[in-house]
């Protein structure tokens, strides 16, 4: 937004948007000043104060785009009571029919937004509204898939930002101050207490954080909150879903793009394009070139708001499609700071190379570690012992001198020596791009009813720098799947497949390794922000350190149990 944008706008708050219901939603509306004909309108439903959307909003009315920033039911200066993910369908659905009707309107809108304003496209596709042209969702959830769990595993995050929409104002000073909230993670990792009373931790009872917690895996109470597949079937109209290899919501925004392409028409699919840039969860939204540590190129580094009006222009006013959507599927390798371009999400990937976990002595140190080899395994098997009810605070104190460094630290990996199985394959002989999604098949037996593991795998560089390429976890009841939970009732071998891990492309160094790092996720930095598992098989959220126990895990790699991690590698050069 420039102060020039600003002198071509007119704009119109208290704008009150009638719901079917008699709910009024608030809206700020932005028109081009020296606007002559109706136009296509872009709008928004947002939780976080519609006034966040101004530098937004100015950009495109000066444009020429009408831009309507909504306050979501309950938030703002909107009516009713806010509920998060209950009612964006249907207010989405009145939002967008009623904007469609104003006179600055054409009757074509589209919508925008990241992360929850993501959500609520999704959201509102449910509806169909007859007027919707085109939706931009980015960095998008997708219920119970990434939130308020991965995997089933809860995050204690889900009550930092119920707190941060707490009420009708945007509590963002509380909710950004990342030492209160790792303080106050940090004392309830260590107190003992359910995780379903994190909410007193805080201080303020959460019906709707306990509400969520009474469904601990997919089922109606979340299904009604995505597109079905019949809604996804019949959805037709342009739709660029963005995320990045580090955005926390990949996994939900990658789930909508696949759930879409697999009920939709030829037709609808060949509409659906997909953007995944080396971002986090907030550079998909605004990229920039370092963040966790981590330097990308200036390649990624793309004039974001830019792609949206080409996109609109394309999709609502029949203008050409953005240059940087060559093909349906667009993805940035880290490391060679280009995009490459594929027409299906599955043929960014040439095959998968299979490695072969093995190792001489137990590999659960750095130093002396488990190979990742081409060969089968002869190995005996590998084993570390968790127990839940130790909460030595040095896995916090890693992240501590981690210093923001996330994606590139190793004092967590370094701190956990003999807590861990860890794996390395040999340094590589020439560059290679790894693009699309590990698999680990492996082998595991465990002597309770229940645990909790976290994968991670790097890149581990000649200089001895380590760069995270990607991470998955499993809870063990739901190895089978995330609806069919079944306790572990025997200490022999069972098969767990790891293959929810995140999509990732980057060209690995001449020299570099792969590491591969399973853990229990509490002994981690990650197990400070998530859910704790105490093994015993009750109800998690339930559970307290009064039912704890320590679980052996013992990981086999032999020619019968061939414990195999696939990498997916992607298309040579001359294949583009």
């Amino acid at each position: 937004m420039s102060s020039a944008d600003s002198a071509k706008v007119d704009v119109h708050l208290d704008i009150r948007i009638p719901l079917r219901d008699g709910i009024h939603l608030n809206a700020t509306v932005y028109i081009p000043r020296d606007q002559r004909s109706a136009a296509p309108c872009i709008c928004a439903l947002t939780p976080y104060m519609s006034d966040g959307l101004h530098p937004v909003a100015v950009y495109f009315a000066a444009r020429g785009l009408p831009f309507a920033s909504v306050d979501v039911r309950g938030r703002g200066n909107s009516e009713g009571l806010f509920h998060p993910h209950i009612h964006e369908a249907k207010d989405g659905y009145d939002v967008v029919e009623w904007l469609a009707l104003q006179s600055y309107c054409n009757g074509k809108v589209g919508m925008y937004g990241g992360s929850y304003l993501g959500y609520a496209q999704w959201a509102t596709v449910k509806e169909l509204p007859s007027h919707l042209s085109t939706i931009i969702p980015t960095a998008s959830p997708c219920m119970a898939v990434d939130a308020p769990m991965r995997n089933n595993i809860s995050y204690p995050y889900n009550i930092q930002w119920l707190c941060m929409t707490n009420g009708r104002t945007y509590q963002a000073k509380l909710g950004n101050d990342s030492a209160f909230w790792t303080s106050l993670y940090r004392r309830w990792h260590e107190s003992g207490r359910p995780f379903q009373e994190l909410d007193l931790a805080f201080g303020k009872p959460s019906p709707v954080f306990r509400e969520d917690l009474r469904h601990p895996e997919p089922d109606p109470y979340w299904d009604a909150q995505n597109p079905t597949a019949a809604e996804y079937g019949r959805l037709d109209i342009p739709i660029l879903t963005i995320t990045g290899s580090y955005d926390d919501d990949q996994p939900g925004a990658l789930e909508h793009y696949k759930r879409h392409i697999e009920h939709a028409s030829p037709a609808s699919r060949s509409r659906h394009y997909l953007l995944i840039g080396p971002w986090d969860h907030f550079g998909a939204q605004l990229p920039c070139a370092e963040f966790g540590g981590l330097r990308v190129g200036p390649a990624s580094v793309i004039d974001i708001h830019k792609l949206h009006l080409e996109w609109y222009a394309w999709a609502m006013q029949g203008g050409q499609r953005p240059q940087l959507l060559q093909e349906n599927v667009g993805y940035y390798v880290m490391g060679a700071d280009l995009w490459r371009y594929a027409q299906t999400l599955e043929a960014a990937t040439s095959h998968h190379e299979e490695f072969f976990l093995d190792s001489r002595t137990n590999a659960s140190d750095v130093y002396s570690s488990g190979s990742l080899t081409f060969a089968p395994a002869t190995g005996q098997p590998d084993s570390y012992t968790y127990d839940p009810r130790d909460t030595g605070g040095f896995e916090v104190d890693a992240e501590v001198r981690s210093d923001g460094k996330s994606l590139v630290d190793q004092s967590v990996t370094m701190a956990l020596t003999g807590k861990m199985l860890i794996y390395h394959s040999a340094p590589f002989q020439q560059e290679i791009e790894i693009t699309g999604f590990f698999k680990l098949v492996a082998w595991i037996s465990i002597d309770c009813p229940d645990t909790d593991f976290y994968v991670s795998i790097h890149e581990i560089t000649p200089d001895g720098g380590s760069v995270r390429l990607s991470t998955d976890a499993m809870r063990a009841r739901y190895r089978e799947g995330l609806r069919t939970p079944k306790l572990v009732s025997t200490t022999d071998p069972l098969r767990y497949v790891f293959d929810r891990f995140t999509f990732v492309s980057r060209q690995i160094k001449r020299g570099s390794r792969l590491r591969l790092v399973i853990a229990p996720v509490g002994r981690l930095v990650e197990g400070v922000f998530a859910q704790k598992n105490y093994n015993s098989g009750g109800v998690v959220a339930e559970e307290s350190a009064s039912d704890g126990r320590a679980v052996t895990v013992m990981l086999h790699h032999t020619q019968m149990l061939g414990s195999v991690l696939s990498v997916p590698i992607g298309r040579p050069r001359e294949a583009v």
